[in-house]
């Protein structure tokens, strides 16, 4: 498994503790100083079963510099939202935790950190 941080999140430093507690196994990808590519985004968001925009951080500097808050979240439009999220890492929602059998999360809740590793307390 593999899950995007941003170390200075606290909640990535939760997600990581509770991995840690559960004797999973994982890598850590840094995902500002390693960014996805698109092709990345797209694989990522496929196993999320969501759309770029649900994955956005729409109140980060960049997204307001962009207009993000008005672009259009049609089918169209989702190439741009992905080229976005790619060249401003930032924009992304973290942290996102990628399963070995092929699912994912977005980690910010115990909830959802429980779907990937159902050992946790």
């Amino acid at each position: 498994m593999e899950i995007w941080i941003n170390p200075r999140c606290s909640k990535c430093r939760t997600a990581i503790g509770e991995l840690d507690a559960a004797g999973a196994e994982y890598t850590v990808r840094r995902y500002l100083e390693e960014p996805p590519s698109t092709v990345e985004l797209e694989d990522v968001l496929e196993r999320l079963s969501l759309e770029p925009w649900d994955i956005t951080r729409l109140d980060e500097q960049a997204a307001k510099d962009l207009g993000m808050k008005e672009w259009s979240r049609e089918p169209a439009d989702r190439s741009r939202w992905i080229t976005a999220l790619a060249e401003h890492p930032i924009l992304i929602q973290r942290p996102i935790i990628t399963a070995d059998d092929g699912h994912a999360v977005v980690a910010r809740t115990p909830e959802a950190l429980k779907a990937i590793v159902p050992t946790l307390p």
